[in-house]
């Protein structure tokens, strides 16, 4: 009997090539990686996979819907856990079209080519397949000072890439209610973890920290976010996948609430202990505060009650343990951020952290 094949979208970006790691070693599935490698997909990451047969790479855009049908036809994928996504804020304020390209009309493009292999199997096929959507807590906007997002929360996103993500989600909805397409949508808090690409809070920190550059804090450094392990995070994609309720929204968190500034302060403690400063100071000397970017909201923090009661998730990283070992894959594997820290990168920082 074949293995089954799963499609993984944007399987060569941070949280997707995570999952690709992760089912590689625990699933005997054939992972079919689509990624048109944008400037943050990244095959390193995947290095370990080279030679795998189970793992077969597939450069393809989710907005070809050529392309698309011919991977659809070739394989006959038992599901889809689509993460290709233009994901960072910043970049959506300075070019938008990017993201409504890749996030909306990707998302339609791939769950059209899904639909119309999906309705060519067996019924038996059918209820088996998924199409797991992975998004984010920013589609729900801003929080005060209390209470958390849950899956009944209104949208109220508040930038670019925000705005889009909550378009595609509200996509998969349609296509389940509509056409009966077995969806299922995850909402995640802030990720980190080993391989981040460096636009990101941590991951700038620790390369900025070590090349004795300024660390970045947007305004007061107050903003609040919810800090979620990227290995936590995958462990909780392959168990909505496989059990979760077509139809239904699961919201993954950390129940690390932190401040940017607490962040900074814990990443720059962590370098002082593993690698110090030749010239002895503290690496918080570093730290510089930027102005604001528009529309940054104050506060983002993810109920995972319904994960853990219906699908017994919990995370098994808190933020310290999971910092830890953050900085510490960073400070063995530099030669991983030398080579992605290209010019287009350079560019980036350039064009958000000048005359700021």
């Amino acid at each position: 009997m074949s293995k089954p094949t799963l499609f993984i979208t944007g399987g060569a970006g941070f949280i997707g090539s995570a999952l690709v790691r992760l089912l590689i070693a625990e699933t005997d599935w054939q992972i079919v990686n689509i990624d048109k490698l944008t400037y943050a997909g990244n095959l390193e990451s995947l290095a370990m996979l080279e030679g795998n047969p189970r793992h077969i790479f597939s450069p393809v855009d989710i907005c070809d819907r050529t392309a698309l049908d011919r991977l659809f036809a070739e394989y006959r994928p038992a599901g889809v856990i689509h993460l290709a996504a233009e994901s960072h804020v910043d970049r959506s304020i300075h070019g938008p079209a990017d993201f409504i390209e890749t996030n909306i009309v990707g998302t339609y493009t791939l769950l059209e080519a899904a639909r119309a292999c999906w309705v060519t199997r067996s019924e038996n096929e059918k209820s088996a397949f998924r199409f797991h959507h992975v998004s984010t807590d920013e589609v729900y906007g801003s929080l005060g000072t209390e209470g958390l997002f849950t899956e009944a929360t209104p949208y109220q996103p508040n930038s670019p890439y925000s705005a889009s993500k909550a378009s595609s989600d509200h996509l998969v909805r349609a296509w389940h209610h509509t056409y009966g397409l077995p969806t299922v949508i995850t909402n995640c808090s802030n990720n980190y973890g080993p391989y981040q690409f460096p636009e990101k809070l941590i991951p700038v920190v620790i390369l900025n920290a070590l090349a004795g550059k300024p660390l970045p804090i947007y305004g007061k450094g107050d903003n609040v976010r919810d800090w979620l392990y990227v290995d936590d995070h995958v462990r909780a994609l392959h168990l909505v996948f496989k059990r979760g309720i077509p139809g239904e929204t699961y919201n993954i968190g950390g129940h690390n609430e932190k401040t940017n500034l607490e962040v900074v302060d814990a990443l720059c403690a962590l370098l002082d202990e593993l690698q110090p400063r030749s010239d002895g100071r503290p690496y918080c000397a570093q730290k510089t505060f930027v102005a604001d970017r528009p529309g940054h909201d104050r506060r983002y923090a993810i109920d995972a009650g319904k994960i853990a009661r219906e699908l017994g998730w919990q995370p098994q990283e808190n933020f310290t343990t999971g910092l830890r070992k953050t900085v510490a894959w960073y400070l063995a594997n530099t030669g991983w951020t030398e080579h992605v820290v290209s010019g287009e990168y350079r560019h980036w920082v350039e064009k958000n952290y000048v005359d700021r």
